[in-house]
Protein backbone atom coordinates (compact mmCIF):
# COMPACT_ATOMS: atom_id res chain seq x y z
CA UNK A 1 0.00 0.00 0.00
CA UNK A 2 3.04 2.75 1.11
CA UNK A 3 4.46 2.36 -2.64
CA UNK A 4 1.03 2.90 -3.98
CA UNK A 5 0.45 6.01 -1.47
CA UNK A 6 3.72 7.32 -2.68
CA UNK A 7 2.83 7.24 -6.59
CA UNK A 8 -0.70 8.61 -5.81
CA UNK A 9 0.81 11.83 -3.91
CA UNK A 10 3.05 11.94 -7.02
CA UNK A 11 0.80 11.92 -9.36
CA UNK A 12 -1.91 14.25 -7.35
CA UNK A 13 0.79 16.74 -7.05
CA UNK A 14 1.89 16.75 -10.58
CA UNK A 15 -2.19 17.50 -11.74
CA UNK A 16 -2.16 20.44 -8.85
CA UNK A 17 1.35 22.20 -9.94
CA UNK A 18 0.18 21.94 -13.28
CA UNK A 19 -3.46 23.09 -12.98
CA UNK A 20 -2.33 25.73 -10.19
CA UNK A 21 0.82 26.68 -10.16
CA UNK A 22 3.25 25.19 -7.66
CA UNK A 23 3.45 28.08 -5.46
CA UNK A 24 0.15 28.02 -4.91
CA UNK A 25 -0.03 24.17 -3.94
CA UNK A 26 1.15 23.07 -0.08
CA UNK A 27 1.12 19.71 1.18
CA UNK A 28 -2.09 20.19 3.02
CA UNK A 29 -3.93 20.90 -0.42
CA UNK A 30 -2.35 17.79 -1.70
CA UNK A 31 -3.22 16.05 1.45
CA UNK A 32 -6.50 17.42 1.25
CA UNK A 33 -6.95 16.73 -2.47
CA UNK A 34 -6.04 12.86 -2.03
CA UNK A 35 -7.94 12.76 1.38
CA UNK A 36 -5.03 11.51 3.68
CA UNK A 37 -3.73 13.54 6.35
CA UNK A 38 -0.47 15.37 6.46
CA UNK A 39 1.28 12.77 8.81
CA UNK A 40 0.62 10.56 5.95
CA UNK A 41 1.94 12.64 3.12
CA UNK A 42 4.83 13.57 5.50
CA UNK A 43 5.74 9.89 6.17
CA UNK A 44 6.76 9.70 2.29
CA UNK A 45 7.95 12.97 1.48
CA UNK A 46 9.94 15.42 4.04
CA UNK A 47 8.13 18.64 2.81
CA UNK A 48 7.10 19.97 -0.88
CA UNK A 49 10.68 20.56 -2.26
CA UNK A 50 10.58 16.59 -1.85
CA UNK A 51 7.76 16.34 -3.74
CA UNK A 52 9.10 18.33 -6.31
CA UNK A 53 12.47 16.55 -6.59
CA UNK A 54 11.01 13.17 -6.87
CA UNK A 55 8.59 14.29 -10.05
CA UNK A 56 11.67 16.30 -11.58
CA UNK A 57 13.67 13.06 -11.29
CA UNK A 58 11.03 11.49 -13.44
CA UNK A 59 11.05 14.24 -16.01
CA UNK A 60 14.87 14.29 -16.16
CA UNK A 61 14.22 10.38 -17.08
CA UNK A 62 11.63 11.03 -19.79
CA UNK A 63 13.04 14.21 -21.12
CA UNK A 64 16.81 12.05 -21.51
CA UNK A 65 14.52 9.27 -23.82
CA UNK A 66 12.84 12.34 -25.83
CA UNK A 67 15.85 13.66 -26.50
CA UNK A 68 17.56 10.69 -28.26
CA UNK A 69 19.16 11.16 -31.37
CA UNK A 70 19.35 8.55 -34.55
CA UNK A 71 21.66 5.88 -34.21
CA UNK A 72 23.68 4.35 -37.16
CA UNK A 73 22.18 7.00 -39.62
CA UNK A 74 22.21 10.45 -40.62
CA UNK A 75 19.06 12.40 -39.21
CA UNK A 76 16.22 13.69 -41.49
CA UNK A 77 13.50 15.76 -40.89
CA UNK A 78 10.78 13.78 -39.88
CA UNK A 79 13.21 12.73 -36.85
CA UNK A 80 13.57 16.65 -36.00
CA UNK A 81 9.41 16.54 -35.48
CA UNK A 82 9.43 13.27 -33.97
CA UNK A 83 12.13 14.51 -31.69
CA UNK A 84 10.08 17.72 -31.14
CA UNK A 85 7.12 16.25 -30.70
CA UNK A 86 8.33 14.27 -27.63
CA UNK A 87 10.09 16.80 -26.03
CA UNK A 88 7.01 19.65 -25.84
CA UNK A 89 4.99 16.36 -24.82
CA UNK A 90 7.47 16.30 -21.74
CA UNK A 91 7.36 19.89 -21.30
CA UNK A 92 3.71 19.91 -21.59
CA UNK A 93 3.31 16.86 -18.75
CA UNK A 94 5.66 18.69 -16.29
CA UNK A 95 4.63 22.19 -17.46
CA UNK A 96 4.96 23.77 -14.01
CA UNK A 97 8.50 23.17 -14.15
CA UNK A 98 8.40 25.80 -17.24
CA UNK A 99 6.27 27.95 -15.74
CA UNK A 100 8.03 28.04 -12.58
CA UNK A 101 11.15 27.36 -13.91
CA UNK A 102 13.07 30.54 -12.47
CA UNK A 103 11.22 30.75 -8.73
CA UNK A 104 11.94 26.54 -8.11
CA UNK A 105 15.77 26.62 -9.44
CA UNK A 106 16.33 29.77 -7.29
CA UNK A 107 15.31 27.78 -4.40
CA UNK A 108 17.20 24.41 -4.84
CA UNK A 109 20.83 24.48 -5.95
CA UNK A 110 20.59 20.70 -6.85
CA UNK A 111 17.82 20.89 -9.24
CA UNK A 112 19.63 24.18 -10.70
CA UNK A 113 22.70 22.02 -11.68
CA UNK A 114 20.75 18.83 -12.62
CA UNK A 115 18.65 21.43 -14.96
CA UNK A 116 21.68 22.92 -16.17
CA UNK A 117 23.21 19.33 -17.20
CA UNK A 118 19.81 18.90 -19.33
CA UNK A 119 20.13 21.85 -21.12
CA UNK A 120 23.69 21.22 -22.06
CA UNK A 121 22.88 17.84 -23.08
CA UNK A 122 19.80 19.38 -24.93
CA UNK A 123 21.95 21.74 -26.74
CA UNK A 124 24.85 18.86 -27.51
CA UNK A 125 21.83 16.77 -29.09
CA UNK A 126 20.35 19.68 -31.26
CA UNK A 127 24.09 20.43 -32.44
CA UNK A 128 24.74 17.01 -32.97
CA UNK A 129 21.08 16.92 -34.96
CA UNK A 130 22.09 19.93 -37.15
CA UNK A 131 24.98 18.56 -38.40
CA UNK A 132 23.91 15.34 -39.40
CA UNK A 133 21.32 17.40 -41.08
CA UNK A 134 24.17 19.42 -42.49
CA UNK A 135 26.37 16.18 -43.43
CA UNK A 136 23.01 14.54 -45.33
CA UNK A 137 22.87 17.74 -47.95
CA UNK A 138 19.71 18.71 -46.06
CA UNK A 139 21.18 22.00 -44.29
CA UNK A 140 23.24 24.66 -45.43
CA UNK A 141 24.99 26.68 -42.65
CA UNK A 142 28.24 27.66 -41.16
CA UNK A 143 29.60 26.00 -38.07
CA UNK A 144 28.62 29.27 -35.97
CA UNK A 145 25.36 29.70 -37.49
CA UNK A 146 24.43 25.53 -36.66
CA UNK A 147 25.55 26.07 -33.25
CA UNK A 148 23.41 29.73 -32.80
CA UNK A 149 20.45 27.43 -34.22
CA UNK A 150 21.11 24.84 -31.55
CA UNK A 151 21.14 27.44 -28.90
CA UNK A 152 17.87 29.29 -30.35
CA UNK A 153 16.09 26.24 -30.19
CA UNK A 154 16.35 25.78 -26.75
CA UNK A 155 15.58 29.01 -25.53
CA UNK A 156 12.29 28.75 -27.30
CA UNK A 157 11.21 25.25 -26.85
CA UNK A 158 12.34 25.94 -22.14
CA UNK A 159 10.86 28.75 -22.64
CA UNK A 160 7.51 28.77 -25.11
CA UNK A 161 5.14 28.10 -22.49
CA UNK A 162 5.70 31.05 -20.35
CA UNK A 163 5.37 32.87 -23.91
CA UNK A 164 2.32 31.76 -24.70
CA UNK A 165 1.63 32.46 -21.11
CA UNK A 166 2.57 36.50 -21.49
CA UNK A 167 0.20 36.51 -24.60
CA UNK A 168 -2.84 34.81 -22.93
CA UNK A 169 -2.97 31.94 -24.95
CA UNK A 170 -6.11 29.86 -23.54
CA UNK A 171 -5.23 27.01 -25.26
CA UNK A 172 -2.13 25.49 -23.91
CA UNK A 173 -1.89 22.49 -26.06
CA UNK A 174 -2.35 24.29 -29.53
CA UNK A 175 0.33 26.73 -28.31
CA UNK A 176 2.26 23.45 -27.82
CA UNK A 177 1.83 22.41 -31.77
CA UNK A 178 2.65 26.40 -32.17
CA UNK A 179 6.01 25.98 -30.56
CA UNK A 180 6.90 23.20 -32.48
CA UNK A 181 6.23 24.72 -35.84
CA UNK A 182 8.08 27.65 -34.22
CA UNK A 183 11.38 25.75 -33.79
CA UNK A 184 11.26 24.38 -37.51
CA UNK A 185 10.68 27.33 -38.88
CA UNK A 186 14.03 28.48 -37.41
CA UNK A 187 16.02 25.70 -39.30
CA UNK A 188 13.54 26.49 -42.66
CA UNK A 189 16.43 29.19 -43.93
CA UNK A 190 19.54 26.84 -43.67
CA UNK A 191 16.66 23.86 -45.89
CA UNK A 192 16.95 23.47 -49.23
CA UNK A 193 14.43 24.61 -51.36
CA UNK A 194 12.90 21.18 -51.84
CA UNK A 195 13.16 20.51 -47.81
CA UNK A 196 11.81 24.20 -47.16
CA UNK A 197 8.40 23.62 -49.52
CA UNK A 198 8.21 19.91 -47.97
CA UNK A 199 8.61 21.73 -43.95
CA UNK A 200 6.07 24.93 -44.79
CA UNK A 201 3.30 22.07 -45.97
CA UNK A 202 3.87 19.73 -43.09
CA UNK A 203 3.86 22.95 -40.99
CA UNK A 204 0.67 24.23 -41.93
CA UNK A 205 -1.19 21.00 -41.60
CA UNK A 206 0.12 20.63 -38.22
CA UNK A 207 -0.70 23.78 -36.93
CA UNK A 208 -4.44 23.88 -38.50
Amino acid sequence: MAPQTRQRILDCALGMFNAQGEPNVTTNHIADELEISPGNLYYHFRNKDDIIEQLFGRYEERIGVAMAVPEGRLPNLEDIWLQLHLVFECIWDYRFLYRDLIDILSRNRRLRMRFARILKRATENASSVIRGLARAGIVRASAAEMDALATNILVIATFWLNYGASRGDQDESKSIRRGIVQVMMLISPFLRDAERVHLNTLSQAYDD
